[in-house]
């Protein structure tokens, strides 16, 4: 077949489904350690994937360091063989055991966690303490997204001077996160990072460990793997989506996920009806949130939980049970909305897998 993301058994697969391409993810993983300059430095995030198949493509490439989001993720990660995990989540409440589990149950594998509040930096502690062990944690920073973390400030400073005096923990460095840059513009991730680095020198200057700092979304993981004992963590990456393909023209990823759906009605003239809903394609962001092959003009009238309805000029050529195929606008939702997703190897969807980590408890 001439189109790459086709696939011979289409009359097989059940729709609406994800079709990941196991060739194009290695190829991606290549361009990721090629721009961080060195495996060493990436850290990329499980949540755009979810699955033990991608880490273990990550690990054949090298990478031994993974971020993630939930203690599902993080238990899935380490059974996969993962070797150094980031909670990159402040655990709070019944997440503080449930960490400590995941430490003392996977003895091999390296864990550590975020933090930014001191009342709960003494909450891991006395936890830590009274298990017997000890959480490498990171301070977060708020460099602008104003969802987690602290202000890079003379608070922030006091608090990583707490974390080195506390018990049960260890300060690992810095943790920032700049999602609310959705490109990779220099100047705004210059400005938005100076007060972190004005923080890590003073922090050093003191003779306080700061070993690391770990930072980037996708967007501007290149520009920030420039700078010295830096982690970048982008995730979109490994898959890729139309969104990131606008912000990031010049990344030249390669879409490895691709959304299965098919014609399930014609409702009126000049309309198409798909079982793409809410349910199988992320639906925070405005339309198009998929970009449907031959029908990249098309504009949505509806979306409902199970149905997506486009009006098209070329409606007439497609009848009911006729296979599209599309991109999503956000891969990373997407993806959690499937319970399994099909690999495709040489044009067909030969293996069917679990999507594992998009559960919120496996068995911690």
């Amino acid at each position: 077949m001439s189109d790459w993301f086709s696939i011979a058994n289409a009359s097989e697969i059940a729709s609406p489904s994800v079709l990941l391409y196991p060739q194009r993810i290695e190829s991606n993983l290549k361009t990721m350690i090629a721009m961080a300059g060195d495996v060493k430095r990436l850290r990329p995030h499980v949540k755009s994937h979810k699955l033990p198949q991608v880490i273990a493509l990550k690990r054949a490439a090298g990478i031994h360091k993974f971020k993630v989001s939930t203690i599902a993720e993080a238990e899935m990660t380490a059974v996969a063989g993962g070797e150094d995990i980031l909670l990159a989540y402040q655990p709070s409440g019944p997440n503080i055991a449930r960490l400590l589990t995941l430490v003392q149950r996977f003895a091999q594998t390296h864990f550590s966690a975020l933090v930014d509040d001191v009342l709960n930096l003494k909450a891991i502690s006395d936890a830590a303490v009274a298990a017997g062990v000890v959480i490498p944690l990171y301070l977060d920073l708020n460099v602008g997204m104003n969802r987690t973390g602290i202000i890079p400030d003379q608070a922030a400073a006091a608090l990583y001077r707490q974390i080195c005096r506390t018990p049960g923990v260890r300060a690992a460095g810095l943790h920032a996160y700049e999602g609310h840059l959705r490109g990779p513009d220099q100047d705004a991730v210059a400005q938005a990072f100076a007060p972190v680095w004005a923080l890590r020198e003073q922090m050093r200057s003191e003779s306080l460990p700061v070993p690391l700092t770990i930072a980037s979304g996708t967007p501007t993981f290149e520009l920030l793997a420039q700078q010295a004992d830096v982690e970048v963590g982008a995730g979109t990456t490994v898959l890729w989506d139309f969104n990131q393909e606008e912000s990031c023209p010049g990344h030249h990823f390669l879409n490895a996920a691709v959304l299965l759906t098919r014609v399930v009605s014609k409702p009126s003239p000049g309309h198409l009806c798909f079982d793409l809903g809410h349910k199988s394609v992320a639906s925070e962001m405005p339309h198009p949130r998929v970009r449907l092959f031959g029908l990249e003009d098309a504009i949505a009238v509806v979306h409902s939980e199970e149905h997506l309805v486009l009006k098209t000029q070329r409606a007439s050529d497609y009848q009911i049970g006729d296979v599209v195929y599309g991109i999503p606008r956000h891969v990373c939702p997407t993806m959690a909305l499937h319970s399994e997703v099909w690999a495709v190897r040489d044009g067909v969807a030969t293996e069917r897998w679990p999507v594992v980590a998009r559960a919120r408890r496996l068995t911690i």
